[in-house]
């Protein structure tokens, strides 16, 4: 599992970890990862011509004493320094010895680069890129180079994944000792290009809980449900589907797609897709009105293309887990949702997180971790907050978030979010609890699209025929 730690985690680690090592030992330990990063980049060393943006204070300094080793390895190493009169004087020093220079003309530089080292602010900035440094960032976003960021890109909020201001784009980005939320939430995440971590001995130092928390391959099998030798189809858990109306009948049928290769034993569905849904499943369990007479399950989900018909409240109503999605989480009710006894998952998308919070879509995609936790204490229930970064919340404000690390934008299709939503609710009815449910099925539902996509357009159809293949490459260690 990947962790991210906030500045104030890692501030407190460094320091902890330089009161045992000699001074400067930390700054050369990330200089030296930085460097080799740079020189597999580059490929060839001797000769490359690299340019450094050197801001004030131990950012800068990892960056200049890295292009000290390229230099002393036979790279052209040019510094711009922002603030010259602030610059870091061990680390230019360092520089200037190996043979690099200060740079009389940035753009001239810049213009002729092979690459380009981001170290204009580090994780303490705020606000976005200063006045100054903004025309300098465009000349290096402009040119030719590769654009490598140390730690992280400049500009960016390292805790939020916010960009309040103008920020660089970096093509690749080297952190140190842990990943920072920044790096992995929108819109931050897509400033930061490849992420690449460098150990610089950070991790015996950090907190047991961190802020974020990414699953993995080894993560997820872990949690898959397995049937064991006596199970039937009941023990394995049955899930219910209320979905789909006159005018949306395919929402159905996909969240029940999405149900059936969730690891339940079965799919009970009540609405007016049963026709539609009988049609392309024979294997589904068809009911009439209402719910409650449709026979026992261990969770529901509600809302996919659900339009204006009832479902919402009779599942509510319910005592077992409930996933709630699409139409069934207009005007839903705060109260009615922390009064029940059982869990609920919500799964909005921004536009939908948007009216819950009574904020603009343009908010919430800016700011999805404070959204995502937002969501989660107002409503008393696990948030899945769907997007380019898929965010799930906790309602305990002491559990790290889980951000999706899986997905391609191709992704962004109509129905996808009813195949989401129908796994989920599969996942919860085999005895998953909503936080690990939901995290897995956005990472199984994110790793399908992949397999199927070959970056070329996916259907929603085509994502969940992928889950099984998902499923097992999971299991494949």
């Amino acid at each position: 599992m990947r962790h991210a730690y906030s500045v104030e985690s890692v501030r407190a680690a460094e320091a902890e970890l330089m009161a045992r090592l000699p001074e400067g030992a930390l700054m050369q330990r990330a200089a030296a990862g930085l460097a080799a990063v740079v020189a597999g980049l580059l490929g060839r060393v001797y000769g490359a011509r690299v340019v450094v943006l050197a801001g004030s204070g131990d950012n800068g300094g990892d960056a200049l004493y890295a292009g000290a080793r390229l230099a002393r390895r036979g790279a052209g190493v040019n510094a711009v320094l922002l603030t010259p009169d602030r610059a870091h004087r061990a680390g230019l020093a360092a520089l200037l010895k190996a043979g690099g220079r200060v740079a009389d003309d940035p753009y001239e530089v810049l213009a002729a680069a092979d690459l380009v080292l981001d170290g204009i602010t580090g994780i303490g900035g705020h606000g976005g890129l200063r006045p100054d440094a903004v025309p300098v960032a465009r000349a290096a976003r402009g040119s030719h180079a590769t654009v490598v960021a140390v730690d992280l890109p400049s500009g960016i909020e390292a805790d939020t994944g916010e960009v309040a201001g103008e920020a660089l784009r970096a093509d690749a980005t080297v952190t140190f000792g842990t990943y920072k939320p920044g790096l992995l939430i929108d819109p931050a995440r897509e400033h930061s290009g490849a992420v690449r971590l460098v150990g610089i001995g950070l991790e015996p130092h950090l907190p047991s809980v961190p802020e974020l928390e990414a699953l993995q391959h080894a993560d997820v099998a872990q949690l898959l449900p397995v049937p064991a030798a006596e199970s039937d189809k009941y023990r394995r858990g049955v899930v219910g589907i209320v979905a789909g109306s006159a005018r949306y009948p395919g929402a159905a049928v996909l969240a029940v797609a999405g149900a059936l290769r969730g690891g339940a034993g079965a799919v009970r569905y009540v609405g007016p897709g049963s026709d539609a849904v009988i049609a392309r499943f024979p294997e589904a369990l068809v009911h009439g009105w209402p719910p409650s007479k449709a026979g026992r399950v261990q969770a529901w989900v509600v809302g996919p293309g659900l339009g204006d018909g009832p479902g919402v409240g009779e599942v509510l109503d319910s005592d077992v887990p409930v996933l709630v999605d699409a139409d069934g989480l207009r005007a839903l009710d705060p109260a009615a949702v922390q009064a029940r006894t059982a869990p609920t998952l919500l799964t909005p998308h921004a536009g939908e997180a948007a009216a819950l919070l009574g904020v603009s879509r343009e908010e919430v995609e800016g700011a999805r971790l404070a959204s995502v936790r937002a969501l989660a204490a107002k409503y008393g229930a696990t948030v899945l907050l769907k997007g380019s970064t898929t965010l799930v919340a906790d309602q305990d404000p002491r559990r790290p978030v889980r951000v999706n690390p899986t997905g391609t934008s191709w992704l962004a299709t109509a129905g996808s979010g009813d195949v989401l939503s129908g796994l989920g609710g599969s996942l919860l009815a085999a005895g998953l609890a909503p936080f690990d449910a939901a995290s897995v099925a956005a990472y199984l539902h994110g790793l399908a699209a992949r397999l199927v996509s070959h970056d070329a357009p996916v259907s929603a159809h085509d994502v969940a025929g992928a889950i099984p293949r998902a499923w097992r490459d999971t299991r494949t260690l």
